[in-house]
């Protein structure tokens, strides 16, 4: 339906046809009542001018009735407004637990992306049709925000810190992807494509194999900067046991609590003094400057792994998932600190 319009970007997400229905209802009641509102003012300037110089004007008192429809009928629609929204918003938010999930780094001006298979694109992304899609993002310098107007979603993807955004493709082809955040000299240049293809494509184009993948990198990566030494599944090792951590919910010191999510392990691993695991003494050293956003996604990655994943809900294919939780599943950052 909204195809016709020229004003409508393509839909091509399973999110897109619920926002457009909303962004052309909230259009035609705003504009209509403008509308309405600008010509009552014309008729009542010219019905009720004043005629002579002399008249004098009569007080007149609307009814009472007439007042709480005014207030009470603009008062449900707009509160139906905020609540379609709000449903359109924990849909956006709500991750399926079957996602699939690709690391995102935004730097100027480009898009790396990662695939959990090892595939890396620049500015290029493929994903298959009908098969919800997670992406993991960080920035390498300012805040730059992923936008894909076919798919209706905008996210910041911000510095020193991961955020989420995923779709659901119902159409094949190659879709714009932007900068929605003015990032510097070169931001509209900062562009890309994603192109959405069929599952027996998308899987001939992968290639298989998971040699370079995040996890395969990030195994390598907590080797090499010699993590294994002080987080061993040993419970007396100096550092907290990784296996099993993502997703929970860990105990710090001073009596707080904080979910192992992806922002948990993200400032874990680069800043380890700000959240201290209950049990075990600060001496993780600080990996800021040390480490890409590149690299500190693939450790993400890999802590992830040592937790087993839950059964996955069944694959979704044209409808709207809302489900899951939004950034499902997230490991600890902070156990490698402690």
């Amino acid at each position: 339906m909204f195809d016709h319009f020229p004003f409508f970007p393509e839909a091509a997400s399973t999110i897109a046809p619920e926002v457009d229905k909303l962004y052309l209802f909230m259009v035609v009641v705003c504009g209509g009542v403008s509308l309405l509102v600008g010509v009552l003012v014309i008729y009542f300037a010219i019905v009720y001018r004043r005629r002579p110089e002399n008249e004098i004007p009569v007080e007149y008192e609307p009814y009472h009735l007439m007042e709480a429809l005014w207030i009470i009928i603009p008062g449900i629609v707009f509160i139906g407004m905020f609540l379609w929204g709000a449903k359109i918003f924990f849909m956006m938010s709500s991750v399926p637990r079957d996602a699939l999930e690709i690391n995102v780094t935004g730097r100027q001006w480009m898009w790396k992306f990662q695939h959990m298979g090892g595939q890396s694109e620049i500015n290029q992304l493929h994903v298959p049709i009908g098969r919800p899609v997670k992406l993991l993002m960080s920035s390498e310098d300012v805040i730059h925000s992923f936008y894909v107007p076919a798919f209706r979603q905008k996210t910041d993807v911000l510095p020193r810190r991961v955020t989420t955004y995923w779709f659901q493709a119902t159409k094949t082809g190659t879709f714009h992807l932007f900068c929605a955040e003015y990032c510097g000299t070169n931001h509209s240049g900062m562009v890309g494509w994603v192109t959405v293809m069929q599952a027996a494509d998308y899987q001939a184009w992968l290639g298989g194999g998971t040699e370079g993948s995040p996890v395969v990198e990030g195994k390598r990566l907590f080797d090499h900067y010699a993590c294994n030494t002080c987080h061993t599944n040993d419970t007396t090792a100096r550092g907290p046991v990784l296996a099993g951590l993502f997703g929970s919910t860990v105990s710090l010191r001073g009596g707080a609590k904080a979910v192992a999510d992806e922002n948990y392990i993200h400032e874990s691993i680069l800043n380890s003094q700000v959240k201290i695991v209950d049990g075990f003494e600060p001496i993780m050293p600080l990996f800021q400057g040390q480490m890409s956003e590149s690299q500190v996604l693939q450790l993400i990655a890999y802590i992830k792994s040592l937790t087993p994943q839950k059964a996955a809900i069944p694959p979704i294919s044209n409808q709207t998932p809302g489900t899951s939780v939004a950034n499902p599943g997230t490991a600890p950052a902070n156990s490698r600190t402690r």
